[in-house]
């Protein structure tokens, strides 16, 4: 009888592993349910010795696919091969056929890589965790569980219909920043070419017309301080003004290296008035719609909320979800500890009680992403009605504080002589 190799989590979320005996992998998937056990990973044991030696071999040509694939590339090759999948052709036929479509570089490659590997006996989910840059951990633990479930087609598309939500909210917040940050920009390079090349110009007239730089209002004496300091060290100055956006972006890079860094960061993000909600709504939507994902694919809660805590992109709720998981793993219930964080609305926190008390916990979590997703949108629109006449009342008040400077010495000249 065939032995199968397996991983599989407890009640309490310790995984195990070992071998069973049966005549198929859903034999043996029904035998390990039935020791108590929620099996992640199942693979015949002579597969397990063919892939190994399989991959030994084809290690060496693999350097030409460790870069990043784009998410949009990725999103269309779980949607072709869900289809694919739905329509009852193999699963290495269906790689090659999407290998053979698909355009030449990087994931081309990566393709049939994990075709080479389903070929050696691998199990699809094994093949592609070896390529973490194109198919993350959430992607990977996905098509293990629709392995295991028989579900591959439905989990694909549920994939698939994942990534396109995620990229397309991340969408429109950039969509969002770029009109502002464009302006900013612009703004930048047009004072400083005015305190650089112009109000030089006016300097030694401004001082002739007020008997030196002594009788000069002290607005204007403060832009002409400033313009002779840009003009110093011939020209220094103003590169070190130049860089220092540059400087500032770099910095952030940097602490954002380091995991207290990224909390910091994360925090502030979350208290900054004017995008604090977005920032919250957003967040919350990611990892809800994640974690949701995850548990309907038939994931165990404690490593559907692990993997959601490693993929999460805010610090902040990384950490909310490591303490969740220590609570549900200690036999707490999953409303408590995020009551206790403080980190979410109350509705968050009913939506999921209610979710666990009925079973339902995947249905209400994506209820909960999908209003925030809506939440979201209504709060860009705002925020870029917002945006647009403050940043005008900002660079009319900028513009007019230097022309008022210019010519408050004339004024007070009209003043003296009258």
């Amino acid at each position: 009888m065939p032995v199968f190799q397996y991983n599989a989590l407890d009640a309490k979320g310790n995984e195990s592993t070992g071998t069973i005996e049966a005549l198929s992998s859903k034999e043996a998937i029904s035998k390990i349910r039935n020791k108590g056990l929620f099996p992640t990973k199942v693979r015949a044991e002579n597969a397990a010795r063919k892939a190994k030696t399989k991959n030994a071999v084809v290690a060496p040509k693999r350097r030409g696919a460790g870069g990043k694939v784009k998410i949009k590339v990725v999103t269309q090759f779980a949607r072709q091969m869900s289809t694919l999948q739905d329509a009852g052709l193999a699963i290495l036929r269906s790689l090659r056929i999407l290998e053979e479509q698909a355009k030449k570089g990087n994931f081309k490659r990566i393709v049939g890589y994990v075709a080479d590997d389903i070929e050696g006996g691998a199990t699809l989910s094994e093949a592609m965790s070896k390529f973490p840059k194109c198919f993350n951990r959430l992607f990977v633990n996905m098509v293990a569980a629709g392995e295991v479930g028989g579900v591959l087609d439905v989990i694909l598309s549920r994939v698939a219909d994942f990534m396109e939500k995620s990229e397309r909210l991340k969408a429109k917040i950039k969509g969002a920043m770029i009109y502002p940050l464009v302006v900013l920009i612009v703004a930048f390079v047009i004072v400083l070419a005015l305190m650089y090349f112009i109000i030089p110009t006016f300097a030694e007239v401004l001082s002739d017309m007020s008997d030196g730089k002594a009788g000069l209002p002290a607005l204007t004496q403060f832009l002409l301080d400033i313009s002779e300091w840009l003009k110093g060290r011939k020209g220094a100055n103003i590169l070190i003004v130049l860089l220092f956006p540059v400087a500032v972006f770099a910095v952030i890079k940097l602490v954002k290296q380091f995991r207290a860094g990224r909390h910091a960061l994360d925090w502030l993000a979350l208290h900054l008035p004017m995008i604090r909600r977005l920032v919250y709504t957003t967040t919350v939507a990611r990892w809800t719609r994640t974690l949701a994902t995850l548990i309907s694919a038939g994931v165990p809660i404690l490593e559907a909320l692990n993997i959601t805590r490693e993929t999460s992109e805010n610090e902040v709720y990384s950490r909310m979800l490591g303490r969740v998981q220590q609570a549900i793993r200690q036999g707490d219930t999953f409303a408590n500890p995020l009551r206790q964080s403080k980190t979410v609305d109350t509705i968050v926190v009913n939506m999921v009680d209610v979710g666990e008390e009925t079973g339902d916990l995947d249905k209400m979590l994506m209820k909960v992403a999908d209003n925030f997703d809506e939440e979201a949108d209504v709060l860009v629109g705002a925020l870029m009605s917002m945006i647009e006449p403050l940043m005008i009342v900002v660079l009319g008040g900028i513009v007019g504080t230097i022309v008022l400077a210019m010519f408050l010495p004339m004024v007070k000249m009209i003043e003296v002589m009258m």
